[in-house]
């Protein structure tokens, strides 16, 4: 008999990883759609067009499934970051872009299923176990981003916590947008909070950095 050569096997490894692939985002279109408590393994499989058989191959459990979920959409927000981030425009409104950037992120369906998990692992040992620290990660990585679009130097005294405060700001914004259309008031919060940035963000040993960063439809 002639043992299986490696490109025998690719076909079936390309198919698992679609496979994959198609319930991980299937599920995280149910959670954003029906919430933690209403996402099924039956629902996600029908979403996905894959066999009940098929997905209990793949992921026995509920748990397994969301699990898998979780990962994956931390690789999903990170990539939404990042693309985001190449689109920002240099120069006169920087910091205003930037504050945009993150609002749409943490007002985004992919941030509203994370707060679905964040909700459901209060009370859930082994879901916390995986949000956690991969929540920590997509921490770390925005906080990372944030202060390289920024230009921030965090050796300056404050501006560490400036960072952490658009962060948690933004994140707030994004929370209250789920429970109504809030795009309105975030503007105006943000090109406030993006004036008060380039404030005290601003080196006073540069007299060209004035800190007087508006948004293009602010007047002048």
């Amino acid at each position: 008999m002639t043992a299986a050569t490696p490109t025998a096997r690719v076909p079936q490894e390309e198919r698992t990883r679609v496979m994959r692939a198609r319930l991980l985002e299937a599920c995280v279109e149910v959670l954003i759609e029906r919430g933690y408590a209403g996402t099924s393994t039956t629902l996600v499989s029908e979403r996905a067009g894959v066999s009940r058989g098929a997905q209990l191959h793949h992921f026995p459990t509920k748990a397994d499934l969301v699990v898998a979920a979780v990962e994956h959409l931390t690789l999903v927000r990170g990539a939404d970051l990042a693309a985001a981030a190449e689109a920002l425009p240099r120069g006169s409104h920087r910091t205003r872009a930037v504050l945009e950037m993150l609002g749409e992120h943490f007002s985004s369906p992919v941030f509203t299923a994370a707060l679905e998990l964040w909700v459901a692992a209060r009370t859930d040992a082994e879901l916390l176990a995986a949000v956690g620290p991969l929540e920590q990660r997509v921490g770390r990585d925005a906080h990372r981003l944030t202060v390289e679009l920024l230009g921030v130097d965090e050796s300056r005294p404050g501006h560490r916590e400036l960072i952490q405060a658009t962060l948690d700001l933004v994140r707030g914004l994004g929370l209250a947008n789920t429970i109504s259309d809030d795009a309105r008031r975030r503007r105006r919060i943000l090109d406030q909070w993006a004036r008060t940035l380039d404030a005290a963000l601003a080196d006073p040993a540069d007299p060209a950095d004035t800190g007087t960063d508006q948004h293009p439809e602010d007047p002048a």
